[in-house]
């Protein structure tokens, strides 16, 4: 393939161009309530060319690889007659490098047969209390082989293999209906989704407490907030305003978003690292060919950092992260984010929760929004606290607010880390949905806004 690719670059005429090839085999299984909605095996072969112009890009998606050469002097042809911003790339070194997956069990290995048996047993759990009314469970494992070479010599072949599965269960009572959710899995093998009988019981007895849970009444708390949720504060409320595609392109943000200001307490250190093995957001080379690192976006409490692309790294005088990155060859790489997360301290989740006069423990992820600094997010279940203790489990409720008025309200950071990814992923500018991965400690913030009854 290294011969290939590269001899077919050579003969084209532009300042800069690359080739993204892609080989991918994916298995799914899918059941909803008592019925299988899905099971089978499929596999995608397909590129993606980007060639540089002077004043824009041209990309070009294709599927048969022996017209290479013709796709190439196409996007050549419509790179020179773009019209748009002035294309610069901050230098990357030339790279040559394979790097192969490590897996214990390799689902290839395993039969579909077997796969759709665990995938059952795991649903009749799901379904086994009374007052579980239906479930939802998605299994699939991807096999992916990436393909990368560009005209300054750098040529990377990655394969990675990811297994998950999602576990969803709906409780019912009358018109009081509820919920639970658990997703496993990342880059590994068949042996992430194996022994999780314990947990699908957990997600079915999760969904059915809630029925006897009472709603949340509405005002303002001081919150403590899981591990889970640490997470999608990093992800969602902060990460994505870190990406300087978005930020280079909206001037009010790069106004608020200085580098050296201080948006939390000097404990807070918020980070996006790719290269940290078994996690959804795991890779050593983004889809330009540059190296994936650890890139601190807070540190200290201040803002030092932002994630790039080369491109957005020449516009704003800085260097590549590793960041560029697409769901597919169908798609042409942009500033994306990869395992987000904020650094451990020193609190035990005890002490943080006994430290609490009155106020909330918030747990779980349900889904939210973002509007630039604005967010609302609506944790799974919660518990009311009381003299530094949990005295009674709540349901429906948000959490909403301006991130950077909570950043800054931060009071404690606990000592534990967790990071979760699993099915679903991040969405941005029509993809998605982007293998990611979000955690952190145990936080408490005072001061925030809780929407109930």
């Amino acid at each position: 393939m290294k011969v290939y690719l590269t001899s077919c670059l050579e003969k084209i005429k532009a300042k800069y161009a690359e080739i993204r090839y892609e080989e991918r085999r994916i298995t799914r299984v899918h059941y909803v309530g008592k019925e299988l909605e899905f099971i089978g095996e499929s596999e995608t072969r397909g590129g993606g060319i980007r060639v540089q112009g002077k004043n824009g890009w041209s990309f070009i998606s294709f599927n048969k690889l022996e017209k290479l050469k013709d796709y190439l002097n196409e996007a050549a042809r419509q790179a020179c007659i773009a019209r748009g911003r002035e294309v610069r790339l901050a230098p990357a070194h030339p790279r040559v490098e394979v790097i192969r997956a490590k897996v214990k069990k390799d689902p290839r290995q395993i039969s579909l047969e077997e796969k759709y048996h665990l995938c059952t047993r795991y649903n009749q759990l799901l379904l086994s209390p009374k007052k579980v009314q239906s479930s939802s469970l998605r299994y699939f494992d991807v096999h992916t082989v990436k393909y990368f070479a560009n005209t300054e010599g750098t040529y990377i072949e990655q394969e990675r293999v990811d297994t998950i599965i999602g576990m969803t269960a709906i409780a019912r009572d009358g018109i009081n209906i509820q919920f639970a959710h658990e997703g496993i899995g990342g880059t590994g093998g068949y042996e992430l989704v194996e022994g999780l009988e314990d947990k699908a019981e957990e997600v079915s007895r999760r969904a059915v407490e809630l029925l006897e849970a009472e709603p949340a009444s509405a005002g303002k708390y001081t919150v403590v907030v899981d591990p889970k949720l640490s997470g999608v504060f990093a992800h969602e409320a902060f990460g994505h305003l870190s990406e300087a595609d978005f930020l280079y392109e909206n001037d009010r943000l790069r106004e608020i978003m200085q580098l050296g200001r201080r948006f939390g307490p000097p404990e807070l250190n918020i980070v996006d690292e790719a290269p940290i093995e078994g996690q959804s957001g795991y890779y050593l080379y983004d889809d330009e060919g540059v190296p994936a690192q650890k890139t601190y976006l807070i540190k200290e409490g201040k803002l030092v950092g932002y994630l790039h692309s080369r491109e957005t790294a020449a516009k704003m005088g800085a260097q590549p992260t590793g960041n560029a990155r697409a769901i597919s060859y169908r798609y042409p790489p942009i500033v994306r984010m990869s395992n987000t997360y904020i650094e451990p301290q020193g609190k035990s989740k005890e002490e943080i929760i006994s430290e609490v006069e009155e106020g909330i423990y918030a747990r779980g992820f349900r889904g939210g929004q973002t509007n630039l600094e604005m967010f609302t997010f609506c944790p799974e279940e919660g518990y009311l606290i009381k003299k530094g203790k949990l005295v009674k489990k709540i349901r429906d409720f948000n959490l909403t607010g301006n991130i950077f008025t909570t950043l800054f309200n931060i009071e404690a950071i606990g000592d534990d880390f967790v990071l979760f990814g699993g099915p679903g992923g991040c969405g941005k500018a029509g993809q998605s949905p982007l293998p990611v991965s979000t955690g952190g400690p145990h936080l408490r913030i005072r001061e925030v806004i809780v929407g109930g009854v």
